[in-house]
């Protein structure tokens, strides 16, 4: 049996892919911010109120100025991070001693109650690479009194320690040793102890000492950091002012050397050479140009007399054109009027006519049907003869 690998027609391939996601909200942020900045960027150049042409030299100082500036406070920020760092160096050196020491002490107390505590003639486990001692704790045999055998060697029984008086002095110099040393390690551990924390108190002096030598130095160092943001600042200001002076004088002068241009130029004379254009002589220069002449002025009138009676006289002879014009109307609507009467009396006489006519035709056919009533169609037809006419067609 075969299968058919064939989708049905009603469900798509695309249907079954289609898949709504939502859109990144990090790149929708990135084009929204790169829009908004184009938008700004096109205010900004299509702007004619603020847009610059050429090189704007003011903005490119101040530019250069905030970047000093932020090269001193970054300066000033390295300056600082460096002295915290050096301090934080001392603490973690003073820590580091801190623990080496702490570490020595305890590695030397191990290997004091190694040697107080662990001798080799205290131990009670077997050396393992001795395989000889347990007979050479054994001797050959001396006596019936060896210390050497127990119980099981039937060479001492129950009831016979001949030397019990030995044992127990044994035991008592021997605790008495042992109380001793405890005695010592207790008064060594109180004098090391007291060391200990004699020498903790000295660490935490002289941590404190640092550390106040450190915030004396950090606040040195903010004191010139500001002290030199300070300079900066008023040096800035300095020049600033400086510059503006210097630009405030500029522009005075430039005021100055432009009025004695105004005065001694042939701008403000009423010189009517000035406004000629060299080039064309027939026309004249704007920003020189003081007004017409008197015998321009009168050309033009007397050009605009000239152009009024011209125009007077056009006006006279549109209206005389106006004046005929009207009367041929006039003739023309009396003509057309004449016209509309002959046409409303022939119609009338036409209607009259055929009115004649109609009556006379009328009068033909009354006379007619009269005949025909009268003479031709006397004889009614009976029902035989509708029988008869109707077997006949059969």
């Amino acid at each position: 049996m075969m299968v058919s690998t064939d989708w049905p027609s009603n469900l798509p391939l695309l249907q079954m892919y289609q898949v709504d996601l939502p859109p990144d909200p990090k790149e929708v942020a990135a084009i929204e911010a790169r829009r908004n900045q184009e938008r700004e960027q096109q205010s900004r150049f299509f702007n004619v109120r603020t847009r610059v042409m050429g090189v704007d030299v003011e903005a490119l100082n101040n530019q250069v100025e905030e970047r000093k500036l932020q090269e001193a406070t970054e300066r000033s920020k390295e300056a600082a991070y460096g002295t915290n760092q050096v301090r934080y160096d001392l603490v973690a050196q003073m820590l580091e001693k801190e623990q080496a020491e702490r570490t020595r002490r305890l590695a030397k107390k191990v290997q004091n109650f190694r040697e107080q505590r662990q001798k080799l003639r205290n131990r009670c486990e077997l050396d393992f690479w001795n395989s000889n001692q347990l007979w050479r704790e054994f001797p050959a045999y001396l006596g019936d009194n060896a210390p050497y055998y127990g119980q099981a060697s039937l060479q001492c029984f129950s009831g016979e320690d001949l030397e019990r008086a030995t044992y127990l002095r044994m035991q008592q110099e021997q605790f008495q040793y042992s109380l001793e040393r405890q005695l010592q390690e207790q008064q060594q551990a109180r004098v090391d102890e007291n060391c200990a924390d004699m020498l903790n108190d000295q660490l935490r002096l002289a941590m404190d000492m640092r550390a106040a030598q450190l915030a004396k130095l950090e606040e040195s160092c903010r004191i010139a950091m500001m002290a030199a943001t300070a300079s900066a600042n008023k040096a800035q200001a300095v020049k600033l002012a400086e510059q503006q002076g210097q630009e405030h004088q500029r522009q005075q002068e430039a005021n100055l050397v432009e009025v004695q241009n105004q005065i001694t130029s042939d701008l403000l004379t009423e010189n009517p050479q000035v406004a000629q254009n060299p080039v064309a002589p027939h026309r004249v220069l704007p920003y020189c140009w003081k007004g017409m002449t008197p015998e321009q002025r009168a050309t033009i009138r007397k050009v605009q007399e000239t152009q009024h009676h011209e125009k007077e006289a056009q006006r006279q002879a549109e209206q005389a054109l106006d004046a005929k014009w009207e009367s041929q109307a006039i003739n023309l609507a009396q003509a057309a009027k004449e016209l509309e009467e002959q046409e409303r009396e022939l119609c009338a006489e036409f209607r009259r006519g055929l009115g004649s006519f109609n009556q006379q035709l009328a009068m033909e056919q009354n006379a007619q049907q009269n005949y025909l009533n009268s003479i031709i169609y006397t004889n009614q037809p009976t029902a035989q003869y509708h029988l008869q006419f109707n077997t006949s067609s059969r």
